[in-house]
């Protein structure tokens, strides 16, 4: 067995990232088409692009969108659809980074705001263009990218934490509804993870002493990594997770569990 995504078309929101980008090559190296969208790295994306052409031999795209937009989303769906086809997967990966993580009462209301945009208006706005033709083929797959820290709740990370637990709600009740074409909608929730900026770090005292605290709460004794996450996001895709949907699942190494 292995995991066959030839033939399908995957978006990936938040493709230049650090886990965008891992997840967007992943995705290609199990033979899908990719579409990679971007909101200001344009020559990253178009690198990117070239790069997964001409290393998987699949078909790719990018396309500029602001997801907390629904026009803009909707012009990407427009767009995908005239380059590669209609899509099979989407992956709603991106995010408004938070500058600063501070208490409930320090933080701004626009943070918040931000957070419920990117986190909660995107996976709105990703349905309302993508799911209908998943419909009309009775096939499709939805992904969200959300984060160990909505189990956690640990101080200040409230903006960041109501706009992933935001999303899930979204994503629970949209997994229930379109279970009936064949549609599965699932989350993975990474761990601090190592991705290209972190193998670069400054190798500081403050941030080997941060990295230690947090692998000895890790039950499997390491951080994860980017390539980790990647691999969760190709099973859910593949037929593999057919019959899986409504799942959120931790890429932790059990630092965080679901419960029952």
């Amino acid at each position: 067995m292995k995991i066959d995504l030839s033939n399908k078309i995957a978006v990936v929101t938040g493709s230049t990232g650090e886990l965008g980008r891992t997840m967007a090559r992943s995705l290609a190296k199990c033979g899908a088409n990719i579409a990679l969208c971007y909101y200001k790295n344009k020559d990253f994306a178009q690198d990117l692009k070239d790069e997964i052409e001409r290393d998987y031999s699949v078909k790719a795209v990018s396309v500029q969108v602001d997801v907390t937009n629904l026009s803009s989303v909707m012009s990407l769906k427009d767009e995908i659809i005239e380059n590669l086809g209609i899509a099979d997967i989407i992956v709603n990966n991106a995010v408004i980074q938070l500058q600063e993580w501070r208490s409930v009462l320090d933080q701004s209301s626009e943070d918040y705001e931000s957070q419920f945009k990117s986190c909660v208006m995107q996976n709105v706005h990703m349905a309302k263009a993508f799911v209908p033709d998943m419909q009309k083929q009775n096939y499709g797959r939805v992904i969200g990218i959300n984060t160990e820290c909505t189990i956690q709740c640990f101080t200040t990370q409230s903006a960041y934490v109501a706009g992933k637990r935001g999303m899930d709600g979204v994503l629970r009740v949209l997994a229930k509804e379109v279970g009936p074409y064949n549609i599965t909608v699932n989350q993975v929730a990474p761990g601090w993870t190592i991705s290209d900026s972190s193998r670069n770090h400054d190798g500081s005292e403050h941030n080997i002493n941060q990295e230690f605290a947090y692998i000895d709460r890790v039950p499997m004794g390491r951080r994860g990594t980017d390539a980790d996450t990647a691999n969760a996001v190709c099973f859910l895709a593949s037929d593999l997770a057919g019959f899986i949907t409504g799942a959120f699942l931790p890429v932790s190494g059990g630092n965080v569990m679901t419960s029952i």
